[in-house]
């Protein structure tokens, strides 16, 4: 990798116990070729250049979302190098697909992703993947702070939880996998995932599969944009960098996203015409609006979706008989798997939330690009109460607190439908 690559830098927990997901927002950011990351993941104390300021011993680097036809735009016979076929997607490839290197420690927070479901192909070092199904989402505390377009975080720390602060936490399922040189793991659409390198050297190539849904989540996306952007900008016009992740590079004025959010509305009717139908009904007596769609679901996506609930992993083979390939095997919940399978593929979740030896890693980053459970309908609700330990009559309620309301991926879900259903009326 010739070309400069950014990244982000935070320093180790004294303590190894922090219990706030660190951020991106809380990192710093520094450019570096592939050669000068690997000499200074040598520990090599005396060097110099982009790594001098930041110790071995207490610093870990991520150099993630690199896409390929940024990387290799002079190369592109490498593209081929990269086959998604076996997996029942011919003729994607490299062209498609992201790289992902870090050192030890290095890890992205618990978030999932708006847009379509992921592939991930291991290719060197291996990987720890905390995985949480979309059911699960009240019990992860989703937040859109930090801001970053197609990702959902969660406040929690997930190997470290506060459950005096989060206490709903202790009911969401965890599935966990090393993922090892060799293996693909399929990601179906909006499973949270935690994602930690394991190795000294770690190295992934991804890939995002479009989904039919992901026309209605543009729109959702292009609410929580507009909403985001006006009231922290509203709060704080000075400081962007305190709730907007480094990743996001356009321009936030209202106009610009106004523009956003009427451009993906129309692409949305764009791509499905009049034959498009989403009813709104009335609000159940729950609560609880209820939503009828027809959609036309491509073979592809079907294979996708017959697999949403369940976690796939396998080694990459030439020859492939059915969609994702014959070789994957479900990912279990981790609470079913003995403890005595920790450390091996499948690993079991335990009480144990500590990191890796106890410690925490600074972070080195480059650019990037559900419904409720009815016993959980209160999650919600106690995600606010969360926010502040002072007694009730003394609660603050904040710009953030009112934002997890307002863009909780529920809320925006149903503000897309009632603009869609809005606007083919006047069709």
């Amino acid at each position: 990798m010739a070309a400069d690559s950014g990244a982000f830098t935070n320093e180790d927990s004294e303590s190894g116990e922090e219990e706030a997901p660190q951020f991106e927002t809380t990192c710093s950011y520094v450019e570096a070729t592939l050669e000068e990351f690997l000499t200074w993941n040598c520990d090599r104390s005396s060097i110099s250049g982009p790594f001098r300021d930041y110790d071995h011993s207490k610093f870990w680097a991520y150099a993630d979302y690199k896409y390929f036809v940024s990387l290799f735009e002079d190369k592109t016979d490498i593209f081929q190098d990269v086959m998604w076929s076996d997996f029942g997607f011919p003729g994607r490839n490299g062209q498609e697909s992201t790289l992902w290197i870090g050192s030890m420690g290095a890890h992205t927070p618990c978030h999932l992703d708006t847009y379509g479901c992921n592939l991930v192909f291991q290719v060197q070092g291996r990987k720890r993947w905390h995985l949480f199904p979309p059911e699960d989402t009240p019990f992860l505390y989703p937040t859109r702070i930090p801001y970053e377009e197609s990702s959902v975080f969660s406040k929690i720390n997930v190997v470290n939880p506060d459950l005096k602060r989060f206490p709903q936490f202790w009911k969401a399922r965890r599935h966990m996998v090393t993922l090892s040189p060799g293996q693909v793991l399929f990601v179906p659409r909006h499973w949270w995932h935690y994602v930690e390198s394991i190795d000294p050297v770690t190295v992934s190539i991804n890939s995002w599969i479009e989904l039919e849904e992901d026309h209605q989540a543009r729109v959702e996306e292009a609410i929580t944009r507009m909403l985001v952007c006006a009231l922290k900008t509203a709060e704080n016009p000075h400081d962007m960098r305190a709730w907007l992740n480094p990743t996001e590079v356009e321009e936030t004025s209202h106009e610009v996203n106004c523009r956003y959010l009427n451009g993906a509305v129309s692409a949305f009717f764009d791509h499905y015409g009049t034959s498009k139908v989403v009813e709104t009904q009335a609000l159940s007596t729950d609560g609880e609006y209820v939503i009828k769609e027809e959609l036309n679901v491509h073979n592809h996506v079907e294979g996708a979706q017959t697999s949403s609930h369940s976690l796939t992993l396998g080694t990459v083979k030439q020859e492939a008989a059915s969609p994702f390939g014959p070789d994957l095997v479900p990912v279990i919940p981790g609470s079913q798997e003995p403890p005595s399978e920790r450390g091996g593929m499948f690993e079991s979740d335990g009480e144990d939330f500590v990191g890796k030896n106890g410690k925490r890693f600074g972070k080195l980053h480059c650019t990037k690009r559900q419904r409720m459970m009815s016993e959980s309908e209160n999650a919600v609700v106690e995600q606010m109460a969360s926010n502040s330990t002072v007694a009730p009559s003394q609660t603050f309620i904040s710009t953030d607190d009112l934002l997890d309301c307002l863009v909780n991926p529920q809320v925006t879900r149903i503000v897309a439908q009632l603009l869609i259903q809005g606007r083919s009326l006047r069709l």
